[in-house]
């Protein structure tokens, strides 16, 4: 009896649901993930005497005189507005918005730390930002100041990405919490000093004076960061979670478009993301109103609005010490309560932020602006350590980069917009309470609820090392057992609907594999991520063992990937040898080249060759096919990639197209195909994959999946029951 249509609702969407809500993942032991588990007893000492202090004392001075400059503008806005005859909103733009030009640098170096020398990217980043802080002191209008604060700004963007990158890959997991204060609390130190430095020094011989004496000590780290040595990519990763440092020289460059979607994916990073785009409104704008406010409301000069400033710095200064070990100890024993931490530090800022602008004299004000200063100093001088472990080795910098990006782009500049338009037209109380309210809640919340994500990512990280290990023994031992193509533990979702769920499997030079499955199975999205076209959220891709996942499609095409995709493939409206020249179109630059190509697959399709003169709309539809195919075969592919070869074709087509790619085959041809037909792939494959619901449910000679009734009713029948 036929199942009733209420029956069969019922199993599609208990289908749909099984698609939606993946099972979860099973705990994971301490000890596999890295950086968490075990008793770990190194010293901040032992530590830096690992790899050698000079990389983290050159890099901390450079950090810290970058939070030194930027003291010295946020104390000296009142004395710029007043050179330039500016006004409020004005010189707060100009002042906050220059730490929004982070965001024009910070991805560029970002993607250049992920693929170069960092130590050659922090020297000429240093030099050029001295050079723009010199050249800050010799602005004559306020146009200028803020060109200057431009280039320094993007030049400056390197400490985050660039040093974060550095940092991790120099010292050891356990002692990253400490380096992290180390570096935040030598920097506060000088923050702390140069408000008031700043403010005598302003005040006594003009607020251009501190950026003239600022520019030769960075310049001076500048042409030291020359000299740091290059750390091994993941080491420590690698040390903890294998025991063992290896080094792939052959991994494919990174793109950044597969590299932001494949840090998107990263449900802490993503939970971040929001919290810090959302802090940025506030993070950046109040210190300068507040120096604004200092003035207006208690007639505070310079050097009275940094002694102010600077109480604040010192009092953030105390907890640093404690704050590093405390995370280094939480993060071993539960990496979830280190950015908990974060979160419940940065909510109560929602309340103290305003309560300090309410404060009726100077003294209460900088009272108040202590406790603000410790609860911002413990929430963010854990945030580098935190997204270091959770963001895979290859993408560090560009992880980094990320959240750059976003509190930069939507809280910085969105921040000083608002605070500009407040501030003019009501007050600068008025413009603190707008933003730092919603600010720190949103902010603070998404924060703490990003701790319960840590773990699945540390798994998922600690994963893709151990199959890079795997891999790399595999090449070491056995080099002509590597294959030419491998898909390992894949997983991949259109928005929040997961297509495909830890999808491994292997293609081997020469080898014709099929990918079979019903409608839905995720055969096509396969092929996307092989291609580059998509980026999965974990798992590799690797093309002779080179690992490819990060590559772009363009880059995968020059290393020999090429697909076919299904459906019509050719320019109706120009000739047979016209829809070669346009796929010849990568060689255009030697003609030689390109008619050699095109002669040779003219003889790989000679039905091709006798129609060269012809309108492809003149073709059958195999002859169309065969077109693209042969378009495709110009490049001379490692790997093809076929999806759907004989879709709509008569029988006739079929067998024709068959006849050609069992040429290919016999000439050693490397190639996946997608079909539908269970008859086509046993007619031209050495082994087959069975996908069902996007896992891998058979994979074996072809031959074998014809005596399997279950899976060979699904590929004729288009069902998923066994």
């Amino acid at each position: 009896m036929a199942d009733s249509p209420a029956s069969l609702a019922a199993a599609v969407l208990e289908s749909d649901r099984s698609r939606k809500e993946p099972a979860e993942a099973e705990p994971v032991a301490d000890e596999l993930l890295p950086g968490v588990g075990g008793v770990d007893q190194t010293s901040l000492r032992e530590g830096l005497k690992k790899t050698g202090a000079f990389t983290f004392v050159v890099l901390l001075l450079i950090n810290s005189l970058d939070e030194l400059e930027s003291e010295i503008i946020t104390v000296l806005a009142p004395d710029i507005r007043d050179t330039f005859g500016v006004s409020d909103g004005t010189i707060v733009f100009i002042t906050s918005a220059s730490a929004a030009f982070f965001v024009l640098g910070a991805v560029p170096m970002g993607y250049l730390a992920d693929r170069f020398s960092r130590s050659r990217l922090v020297g000429i980043a240093s030099l050029s930002f001295s050079a723009m802080v010199f050249l800050s002191g010799l602005a004559v209008s306020a146009f200028m100041l803020f060109w200057t604060r431009f280039v320094a700004g993007i030049s400056k963007a390197n400490t985050l990405p660039v040093h974060g990158s550095l940092i991790a890959d120099a010292y050891p997991i356990s002692v990253r919490g400490r380096i992290a204060a180390t570096n935040s609390m030598v920097g506060k130190t000088l923050a702390a000093i140069s408000p008031i430095a700043a403010g005598w020094v302003g005040h006594e011989y003009g607020w251009r004076t501190p950026f003239f004496i600022l520019g030769v000590p960075v310049a001076i780290m500048g042409l030291l960061a020359f000299r740091i040595p290059e750390p091994a990519r993941g080491q420590w990763e690698k040390r903890d979670v294998l025991d063992e440092v290896f080094v792939d020289p052959e991994a494919a460059p990174v793109s950044i478009e597969a590299a932001f979607a494949r840090l998107m994916k990263i449900r802490t990073l993503k939970m971040m993301v929001v919290g810090f785009a959302a802090l940025g409104f506030s993070l950046f704008t109040v210190p300068a109103l507040a120096s604004l406010f200092m003035e207006e409301q208690y007639g505070a000069n310079a050097f009275q609005r940094g002694v102010v400033v600077s109480i604040g710095g010192f009092a953030g200064i105390l907890v640093l010490p404690f704050l590093g070990r405390y995370f280094d100890r939480a993060y071993r024993q539960d990496p979830s309560s280190s950015l908990r931490l974060i979160g419940r530090c940065i909510v109560p800022m929602a309340v103290v932020t305003p309560v300090q602008f309410l404060m009726p004299d100077i003294v209460a004000f900088a009272l108040v602006g202590v406790v603000h200063s410790l609860l911002a100093v413990a929430a963010f001088s854990m945030v580098i350590p935190l997204i270091q472990g959770i963001v895979p080795y290859r993408l560090r910098g560009m992880g980094l980069a990320l959240i750059t990006l976003y509190i930069f782009l939507i809280g910085a500049i969105g921040g000083s917009l608002l605070s500009a338009w407040l501030t003019n037209d009501f007050s600068n109380r008025t413009a603190v309470f707008v933003l730092a309210i919603p600010a720190n809640i949103i902010g603070g919340i998404a924060l703490y609820r990003g701790g319960r994500h840590i773990r699945g990512d540390l798994a998922m990280a600690a994963s893709d090392l151990r199959g890079e290990m795997a891999e790399h023994r595999r090449m070491t031992s056995d080099p002509a057992s590597v294959p030419a193509l491998q898909v390992h533990g894949v997983d991949f979702s259109y928005g929040d609907l997961q297509i495909l769920f830890d999808t491994s499997f292997e293609v081997r030079e020469g080898e014709t594999l099929a990918l079979l499955g019903t409608n839905g199975a995720g055969k096509s999205t396969i092929l996307k991520v092989i291609t580059g076209l998509v980026t999965p959220e974990r798992g590799v891709v690797r093309l002779g063992g080179r690992t490819i996942t990060f590559a772009t499609p363009e880059h995968r095409a020059r290393l020999g990937i090429e697909m076919l995709p299904g459906g019509a493939g050719v320019f109706g409206s120009l000739t047979v040898r016209d829809n070669l020249i346009v796929g010849a179109y990568r060689y255009r630059g030697d003609p030689a080249e390109v008619n050699r190509r095109i002669d040779r697959v003219m003889e790989l399709f000679p039905q091709l060759a006798d129609r060269a003169g012809s309108p492809a709309s003149s073709l059958s539809g195999g002859q169309q096919q065969m077109l693209a195919l042969a378009r495709v075969m110009l490049h001379e592919p490692r790997v093809l990639a076929i999806d759907e070869l004989s879709l709509g074709l008569a029988p006739a087509a079929v067998q024709s197209l068959l006849e050609t790619i069992d040429g290919l085959r016999a000439a050693g041809q490397t190639m996946i195909i997608v079909e539908q037909s269970l008859n086509v792939a046993l007619a031209v494959a050495d082994r087959a994959v069975f996908l069902e619901k996007g896992r891998v449910r058979f994979e074996g000679p072809a031959a074998e999946l014809a005596e399997r009734p279950d899976l060979a009713r699904a590929v004729f029948l288009g069902t998923d029951e066994a």
